[in-house]
């Protein structure tokens, strides 16, 4: 049984197989040509996003035909490659394409999950007992698409955080607007936030401290809903993953799903195809 549906799982594999390097179905340099035929990608790949949607280790994901070596070993190499990040890329162009993004706006925010692992990226939690924790900084469209991703520790503030995440953005994206307005809670509420966005040529809606943030919510609750749709993958919720890069590769993998997921849901109301999907709750 797959553990996501399976018109979220082959519109990803199939973008994510085009990314994969040719590889012989033998090791070229086993001295008599017959060594252990490799797993599959595709094999390998199923077992990933069921580490990513149930957060659990790779001994209990194992199955007859891959070991939890074989999935170490090639979510390291694919990690090293950037392949998350360009899939990533290729969902948002689908989307862009489709339904259309919207950049005029870019609500972002951070979320504080638990890293129990600790690693590269974690950090004591300021809400969580001084435990190991990480920080996700996400901007996302105006409605609520992920587009620029940030992993880091989670004792680090919001507002520093927001330079890397709009580079990314731009990075993931490419061609932005001439007018954006960047949709700031009050944790941004400083003078290197209005410098930072002087400079990248963004107007920006900050909520200011000691107001009540109902009445200035605005447009940032979209960047929350999108924290909790990514909080839905038990591997961001809680990850024991120690390798910077490996992280980057879980988070932008659960954004290609988000992306994925939010594309079919308003597709389906606008076009008509035979394999759509007959509910609108796509888990």
């Amino acid at each position: 049984m797959r553990v996501v549906p399976s018109c979220l799982l082959e519109p990803i594999w199939n973008q994510f197989s085009v990314l994969l390097p040719q590889q012989p179905i033998f090791h070229p340099t086993h001295p008599l040509g017959c060594h252990r035929r490799r797993i599959p990608d595709r094999v390998v790949f199923d077992h990933i996003v069921a580490a990513l949607v149930h957060g659990s280790g790779y001994e209990r994901l194992t199955s007859p035909g891959c070991s939890d070596r074989t999935i170490r070993r090639r979510l390291k190499q694919w990690a090293a490659a950037g392949l998350a990040e360009q899939l990533h890329a290729l969902t948002l162009q689908a989307y862009d394409q489709i339904i259309g993004l919207h950049l005029a706006d870019i609500p972002t925010d951070g979320c504080i999950t638990k890293a129990p692992g600790g690693g590269e990226v974690a950090g004591r939690s300021p809400v969580d007992r001084g435990k190991q924790g990480r920080k996700r900084s996400v901007a996302t469209d105006a409605a609520g698409i992920p587009l620029g991703l940030v992993a880091t520790r989670a004792n680090r503030n919001d507002s520093p955080l927001l330079g890397p995440t709009l580079h990314a953005t731009i990075t993931q994206v490419g061609a932005m607007p001439a007018q954006i307005t960047a949709h700031l809670d009050r944790g941004y509420d400083n003078a290197s936030t209005r410098r930072l966005l002087a400079t990248l040529g963004f107007h920006g809606e900050i909520a200011r401290k000691g107001v009540p943030a109902p009445i200035q919510a605005g447009r940032r609750w979209v960047v929350e809903r999108t924290h909790a749709w990514m909080n839905g993958y038990g591997k961001l919720r809680r990850c024991t993953e120690r390798d910077g890069k490996i992280v980057d590769f879980y988070l932008y993998l659960a954004a290609a799903f988000v992306v994925i997921r939010r594309l079919i849901q308003q597709a389906r109301t606008r076009y008509r195809w035979a394999t759509r999907p007959t509910t609108k709750r796509l888990k």
